[in-house]
């Protein structure tokens, strides 16, 4: 009934999230995660009143846990690796519903046939001290999800954020679970002395956790790794899977386990086993969670990773000295003494062999091994949501690091890109009074919107705090100081929780998110996402996208643009390159055809109140408006043909995330760029008027490709 349960459940939250899409993050989670998640605690307990807690059956106990978390392993691969990827998220799920229906069927027909006797054999004496063995699995569980997290934000530097590195490292984690609970099973059934053993499996904790501090910050990302060589992104699954196991397996085979020694610590016969592991779970669950919370949204920001790793060790070895100073451990004083002199000298080296994280490793992630050393890390920031960093090269110019990669900079495209989103959203609108912008970064974007001399009012969105807080005013100089300019209103949240849950219009909204590949960031390109922005447009309004053409397939551009263009369909396309190379695109879309009088446009950038804006598009290599629009590489009816086979990126499969993450190390900007504009330019007569004179200096511009 539990099963069944669950596969009802799986089927409400798949057709009822899309219909409270406009509740508060933390609710929606509550509200779609806790019913399913109860019911998924209950079934281990429930199926562990099969079993007597004797030695031998609480070993079958462990084993229970262990087949559930390798079930758990096959499924996460099963999930991000086939299931998302080749289909969507609707066939995933009812491919857990079957699987459910399936399991729920075969335990009615297995209860039917043999049903439950509980046994007659008298009652044990109730252990002694139960409480601190429920105290030391909480300590477990904490130290596991704690660990988890860091590791895993750690792990995504290294390989690239994608989903399926999430999975990847989810999946190891699993396996050392069941592993170890496997192990853990069969030393319950040979032991006389569980607590001790569960004590010596805290405090060898202690030394698994300081050896994936040391590996992930001081080794893993200088291996001689160029990931650049081998663009087959089966491959990189198994470098990756290697260095995973390499990290996290020790830990998570000792984690694994503590469960069925600790069942084994305060099973005594005629203990109710499903009480019994309901409890140990409860427990270990609970400290779980408190990790997981903790760490991700205290400890990491307030006191870094490095000290976080350190607390995690003093927390295992309080854990182990707990069992160890348990009152059946039956060794001498003396050498309980030594014993335990011998172990806190053993946790207090281990604690200050944990290594600092490096401004490299944060800055360059998996390009470690072939850019570190070349600009000098001046800010690294260990946020809530991600580490960021800002580096300055020999030439003086500042590059804005998140996600183990530059996401901006002061060089030359990457200046113009910035300001061109935020001109292109200033300058199309007949009335740009309300602008909204989505992600931060180096605050170019956002202060190119605040030249408009008609802003009154601007709205920066950006998740991660340390971004505006820090890194805004390294780059200061090249942003307009648009932290501190009195128009501007910077908001931490989602950019698209922001949109969904906001009842402003604007007259023009530009994006410029996380790459695509990165998990997560595909949502703030979906078919949903831009209906959402077009919603809030007020008449005459326009969305621009940032879109890139690096570290990434064909395969992912189509996605992009078409789904773009599906919900814009007199959207354009505006290319930012570097000497003629394709680099990355401006997605432009408004509600109603676009419409650019170039003499109009012109006249406004050439008067007094636009001296601002000029300069500021003279500093990019554009002397004048109509050089903006020369950079024009086509419209939504150019590149039909071309898209004729693209996968519409939507809430319900995230498509992009998952064609994008196997381009993660390639770079074919270029050859993209030129199968793309093979079907235009053309100069259309729907989108620029203006005097013949103009129109024929726009077109010359546009077919010579100097601005594009």
């Amino acid at each position: 009934r539990l099963k069944l349960g669950i596969a009802v459940l799986a089927f409400l939250i798949l057709v009822g999230v899309p219909a409270v899409g406009h509740v508060y993050a933390g609710l929606l989670a509550a509200i779609c995660l806790v019913p399913p998640t109860l019911l998924m605690g209950a079934t281990l307990p429930a199926i562990s009143r099969w079993v007597e807690t004797t030695p031998e059956g609480v070993s079958w106990l462990g084993l229970f846990y262990g087949g559930n978390i390798g079930g758990a392993v096959l499924g996460c691969l099963l999930a991000g690796f086939y299931l998302l990827r080749v289909y969507d998220i609707a066939i995933a799920t009812f491919v857990a519903v079957v699987i459910n229906v399936a399991v729920a069927v075969l335990g009615l027909i297995i209860a039917k046939a043999t049903p439950y006797e509980a046994s007659n054999e008298p009652a044990a004496k109730t252990l002694p001290d139960t409480g601190s063995v429920y105290v030391t699995i909480a300590l477990s569980g904490f130290t596991a999800l704690s660990a988890e997290v860091i590791w895993t934000r750690l792990l995504s530097l290294l390989f690239g954020a994608t989903v399926y590195t999430f999975s990847l490292i989810l999946s190891v984690f699993l396996l050392g679970l069941g592993v170890g609970s496997s192990l853990g099973s069969y030393i319950a059934r040979n032991t006389t002395k569980p607590r001790v053993v569960l004590g010596w499996c805290q405090m060898l904790l202690c030394g698994a956790m300081a050896w994936a501090a040391s590996v992930l910050l001081k080794s893993l990302p200088w291996w001689p790794i160029n990931v650049t060589l081998n663009t087959d992104p089966w491959i990189k699954v198994q470098l990756d899977g290697v260095r995973t196991l390499w990290v996290v397996l020790p830990a998570a085979i000792l984690w694994g386990a503590s469960f069925p020694l600790a069942l084994a610590s305060i099973a005594s016969r005629r203990d109710d086993p499903g009480r019994l592991v309901g409890g140990v779970y409860a427990a270990n669950t609970l400290g779980a969670i408190a990790g997981s919370l903790l760490s991700s949204l205290v400890l990491v920001s307030s006191f870094g990773v490095q000290r976080s790793l350190q607390v995690f060790i003093a927390i295992s070895a309080v854990s182990g000295l707990l069992m160890l100073t348990a009152p059946d451990f039956s060794q001498s004083n003396f050498r309980r003494s030594v014993a335990l002199l011998a172990a806190m000298v053993f946790t207090g080296v281990l604690f200050v062999s944990v290594p600092a994280l490096s401004g490299d490793f944060v800055a360059y992630g998996r390009f470690v091994p072939t850019t570190a050393g070349e600009s000098d890390v001046i800010y690294v920031g260990e946020g809530k949501m991600s580490f960021v960093a800002v580096s300055k090269r020999p030439d003086g110019s500042l590059r804005y690091h998140s996600a183990g990669k530059v996401q901006a900079s002061s060089d030359p495209a990457d200046m113009r890109l910035q300001r061109m989103l935020g001109h292109l959203t200033t300058l199309i609108p007949e009335s740009p009074k309300n602008l909204l912008v989505i992600g931060f970064g180096s605050g170019v974007t956002a202060g190119a919107v605040s030249l408009e001399p008609r802003l009154e009012r601007e709205t920066v969105i950006e998740i991660e705090p340390l971004v505006p807080q820090f890194v805004a005013s390294h780059f200061s100089d090249y942003n307009f100081d648009v932290s501190n300019n009195e128009k501007v209103t910077i908001k931490v949240d989602d950019g698209r929780h922001f949109l969904m849950t906001t009842d402003q219009k604007f007259d023009g909204i530009t994006s410029d998110p996380l790459d695509p590949w990165f998990k997560g960031s595909a949502a703030l390109y979906s078919r949903e996402f831009f209906e959402a922005a077009r919603a809030h447009l007020n008449p005459g309004g326009v969305v621009t996208q940032w879109m890139q053409l690096y570290q990434t397939n064909e395969e992912a551009v189509k996605s992009q643009i078409a789904t773009f263009f599906e919900v814009f369909p007199f959207g354009s396309i505006w290319a930012n390159n570097i000497d003629g190379r394709g680099y990355d695109l401006v997605l432009l879309g408004q509600a109603e055809p676009t419409k650019i009088d170039i003499d109009e446009l012109a006249r406004r950038v050439d008067s007094p109140e636009y001296q601002a804006v000029a300069k500021s598009l003279r500093e990019i290599k554009f002397n004048s408006s109509t050089e903006l629009l020369a950079t024009f590489a086509g419209q939504a009816a150019d590149f039909r043909p071309w898209l004729k086979d693209a996968a519409i990126n939507s809430d319900r499969n995230l498509r992009l995330q998952y064609l994008a993450g196997f381009g993660l190390n390639l770079y074919r900007e270029n050859e993209i760029y030129r199968s793309m504009v093979a079907y235009g330019p053309r100069m259309p007569k729907e989108l620029f008027t203006g005097s013949q004179p103009s129109l024929e200096v726009l077109a010359r511009l546009i077919e010579s490709g100097r601005f594009r």
